[in-house]
């Protein structure tokens, strides 16, 4: 009777190059993502401010979409282009004396004939005016702006710029202060301080006014304005907080483990440590959204950046051309472009509430 050798079973540990061990070990990884990201929706799904967070970022998510789609299908360019469309509508004034019009629509005051006529007319002359910005109609569902533009369209293609800002301006953000967090705290000493150092002194520095600074000097589109954002604030306070996470993830027994298995100082911080900080990581990304998009804002107000359309580039426009004191009497020139600036920050605020629940358990017990 022949002997027959017994082969053992395949280890994925020790024998990583195998195929199938690769397969059943990417298996293995994906059931528990699964698992782990299911349990983690059930605890963010019970916080109803969260679930409204996601609501407000997948409208404006929708609208950003729809955009290009509408634009390719529906609606004229010559007419719904958020930059170069125009719609004004012409209507026929006949001139009567100051202080006499009974209808603003059919009658104009010698005045204000002659600032939009530039001649000196006569009562019961017609003029022609121009009708912009116009009050919403069935064609322009939010009215048209001062130079006969849609708002609607605006406030759709301002939902991409919002989009790609906030994208741009977390994503450095984050990737650069996990990497120095997570740095410092394994190496500590002078790196530490070295770092930590550099954080102070960008806290130091006033974010706005600096930017002001930079915009007035230098042309400053999306990106250059989300890198800016996104290293000033991974530089700084964010780089401190992932600090402090990766100082109690550093103390754990896996990374005892891993470098009693040989693994180096690089490969304990890449595969052990900065994983671990990720999901605090997560958290301020979208914080650092809700920053980025008032900043924007902000300079976009102040006629300070590069870009073809936003929502602070719809309200400065209202302001420039003299609306901000009508009340009312304009309002869809300020309250759509001010409520999306509201709404879309607020979505990712409530988003990062929600899941610092889902990151910190003693708050989920409270």
């Amino acid at each position: 009777m022949t002997d027959v050798t017994e082969i053992p079973p395949v280890d994925p540990v020790l024998e990583p190059d195998v195929p199938v061990a690769k397969e059943g070990l990417w298996r293995t990884r994906i059931r528990l993502w699964n698992r782990s990201f299911t349990k983690n929706w059930e605890i963010f799904s019970r916080n109803r401010l969260g679930v409204a967070g996601v609501v407000f970022v997948a409208f404006f998510g929708f609208l950003a979409i729809l955009h290009p789609i509408l634009m390719a299908t529906v609606w004229p360019e010559e007419i719904y282009d958020p930059v170069r469309g125009n719609d004004t509508v012409i209507l026929e004034k006949t001139v009567v004396p100051d202080g006499e019009v009974t209808d603003p629509i059919t009658e104009i005051s010698f005045t204000e004939a002659m600032i939009f006529g530039n001649f000196f007319p006569e009562e019961g002359d017609v003029v022609l005016v121009g009708q912009a910005p116009a009050p919403p109609n069935s064609a322009h569902l939010l009215g048209t702006d001062p130079f006969g533009r849609d708002i609607l369209s605006q406030l759709m293609k301002s939902s991409q710029a919002a989009f790609t800002l906030g994208v741009i301006a977390a994503v450095s953000a984050v990737t650069i202060a996990t990497t120095i967090g997570s740095v410092a705290a394994f190496y500590g000493g002078w790196v530490d301080s070295w770092l930590m150092r550099q954080a102070d002194l960008i806290l130091l520095l006033p974010l706005l006014p600096l930017l002001i600074v930079i915009g007035s000097l230098y042309e400053v589109g999306l990106w250059q304005l989300g890198l800016l954002i996104g290293i000033l604030s991974g530089l700084g306070a964010t780089a401190i907080i992932l600090k402090s996470q990766a100082l109690s993830v550093k103390v754990k027994p896996f990374n005892d483990a891993a470098r009693v298995a040989g693994g180096s100082n690089w490969h304990i911080i890449t595969r052990h440590i900065m994983p671990n900080v990720l999901p605090l990581s997560f958290l301020y990304m979208m914080f650092e959204v809700v920053g980025a998009i008032f900043l924007e804002a902000t300079l976009s107000f102040f006629g300070l950046l590069s870009i073809p359309m936003s929502w602070g580039i719809m309200i400065n426009t209202a302001h420039t051309q003299g609306y901000t004191l009508f009340g009312l009497a304009a309002w869809w020139l300020l309250f759509p472009a001010g409520l999306s600036v509201t709404l879309f920050g607020a979505g990712f605020f409530l988003i990062g509430r929600a899941m610092d629940e889902v990151v910190n358990p003693r708050l989920r017990a409270r």
